[in-house]
């Protein structure tokens, strides 16, 4: 065998880390698309239930840490995300936040909720249409969410789904509809399609183009708010 010497590359790129559910299949594509190419995107996986239930989303309050802390060591994160809007909801933007930053060292974290919330105040929105794949319970619990916030959700549909394999799937057209449906009524600031799981980022275009209305998604406010907390330009 021959050792040879080696040198090390002290340069690093800025470095942000994801918390991604175990069921999610579409977070890591959408946010790799929004993210700029300097910000170099690491990705864990939290045990999460295959059904989304006000049960399921706050058993992973007890598996997060677990899941943060096994980001890599050596690497020297900006920031951190937890990509569940409605999860945040069950267990709570604050302890998300502790749990995360206590578990891989990043000096900020935030998640989909947050990062609404952050935008929200930005532009002066306190009113959204609101479009959700969940169930009643979880969908409650995330529009008091919001409300607790100064954000009220006065118009709101729903897919009713509970299965995440099925929310993966439900398909654009379905959900360019729906979000029409909503933004078209009036009285409300943009239109937002919550859920990290679901696929909208290609619509989000649309549905602006249709109403006339912002659009955003889950995924686009969490890479967005990533950025600002990198300190880099926005996704």
């Amino acid at each position: 065998m021959s050792a040879f010497p080696h040198a090390l590359d002290a340069s690093r790129p800025v470095q942000v880390g994801l918390v991604v559910l175990q069921a999610d299949e579409t977070i890591e594509a959408d946010l790799r698309r929004l993210m700029p190419a300097e910000i170099e995107l690491l990705v864990t996986r939290v045990p999460s239930g295959e059904a989304v239930t006000p049960e399921t989303l706050g058993a992973m309050e007890g598996v997060l840490s677990a899941a943060a802390g096994l980001l890599p060591k050596g690497a020297r994160l900006a920031a951190v995300g937890y990509g569940c809007t409605s999860g945040t909801a069950q267990i709570g933007a604050e302890r998300v936040a502790g749990l995360l930053r206590a578990a891989c060292g990043a000096p900020a974290a935030t998640d989909p909720l947050s990062a609404l919330v952050d935008e929200c105040r930005r532009r002066g929105w306190t009113r959204l249409a609101l479009l959700s794949p969940y169930v009643a319970p979880v969908s409650e619990r995330l529009r008091a969410a919001l409300g607790a916030q100064g954000i009220a959700t006065p118009v709101f549909g729903s897919f009713e789904v509970s299965e995440e394999a099925r929310v993966a799937r439900i398909d654009g057209v379905s959900i360019l509809a729906a979000a029409e449906a909503l933004a078209v009524q009036g009285g409300t600031d943009a239109t937002f399609l919550s859920c990290t799981n679901l696929r909208t980022l290609d619509v989000l275009g649309p549905v602006e183009a249709r109403t006339g209305r912002p659009a955003l998604s889950s995924n686009l406010v969490l890479a967005t708010h990533l950025c600002r907390l990198a300190g880099r330009p926005e996704a």
